[in-house]
């Protein structure tokens, strides 16, 4: 499947789960008056919105190349995932924040918080059914490289998004668990107060992390190790090259860019040398797929 394909899968079952989250949270934060799950309800519709954004990018990073783009539209994907970094830290972490600092001088307990209790208890099943949605697409792309490297290194800028916000999301249920249970046992409405301040915190700090991750890319970025590696060998292999020069990727959305300049071996023609560099570059692109451009110099050193 295509990294389109799995995103777009993965970018649905969030939005599918956070509608219906966003809307449970929202009525039992205005039943129990919990702020711990209003911070919750904040989160998920901002969730809700940040996944509408990451389709628009999707759709938009499928745009084909034109006069003004000439490598195509697939960097608008790190746009956006950037802004919804933004969008998870100011109304999901900020407001998280806010909402429990306010309520750290109210003294209002809390109305019939088992209803705030099923609905965070339902809510966990549902993201985690959503994560799972999520590491299941993940899983068709990264193949047999560990889920770590596989975030530090991937190109697809959505996947990336919809996971920590899935991670944010499911730790951020469990902990206003705790704290509306807290409140609850207790009698203390503070715990509640504390909950919406720590959900904030994690909110933040998931943010931040999404934001580092998405800069390297907006930047520009080299693909991954093993797929240069692997260009590498199979250009070492090729019998007219007596030497790889230099080798740039550069990863464009789901796609990547690749210059290489290489040693011919001497005492070819300039037509065969030029017909042996255009086969060249369909074999490197036809090998590896997601090397949409293949640009391929002859020289004698770099």
């Amino acid at each position: 499947m295509s990294d389109h394909g799995s995103s777009a899968k993965a970018i649905l079952y969030a939005f599918v789960a956070n509608l219906g989250i966003a809307l449970a949270k929202l009525a039992a934060s205005i039943y129990t008056h919990s702020g711990s799950m209003l911070a919750e309800a904040i989160h998920s519709f901002a969730d809700c919105g940040n996944q509408v954004l990451l389709f628009i990018g999707l759709k938009q990073a499928q745009k084909p190349a034109d006069a003004k783009h000439p490598l195509g539209y697939g960097k608008v994907t790190y746009f956006w995932s950037f802004v919804v970094a933004l969008l998870l830290f100011s109304m999901g972490g900020l407001f998280s924040i806010y909402e429990g600092w306010h309520k750290l001088s109210s003294h209002e307990e809390l109305n019939k918080p088992w209803v705030a209790l099923l609905v965070l208890g339902v809510s966990i099943g549902l993201e985690f059914g959503s994560l799972l949605g999520c590491l299941r697409e993940i899983k068709k792309l990264r193949g047999n490289r560990p889920l770590g490297y596989w975030v530090k290194n991937t190109r697809n800028a959505e996947l990336v998004v919809v996971l920590g916000e899935d991670v944010a999301a499911l730790v951020g249920l469990a902990l206003a668990f705790v704290f509306v249970a807290l409140a609850t046992v207790t009698g203390q409405p503070i715990f509640d107060a504390i909950g919406s301040i720590v959900i904030g915190v994690i909110l933040v700090c998931v943010s931040v992390f999404i934001a580092i991750r998405i800069k390297g890319l907006i930047v520009g970025r080299s693909a991954e190790d093993d797929l240069r590696e692997a260009i590498r060998a199979d250009i070492a292999a090729d019998p007219n090259i007596v030497g790889l020069l230099n080798a740039i990727t550069m990863q464009m959305g789901p796609d990547v860019m690749l210059a290489l300049k290489v040693k011919m071996r001497p005492g070819v023609p300039i037509e065969a040398a030029a017909a042996h560099i255009n086969s060249l570059e369909a074999r490197v692109k036809a090998k590896f797929p997601e090397v949409k451009w293949c640009f391929v110099e002859p020289d004698v050193a770099d």
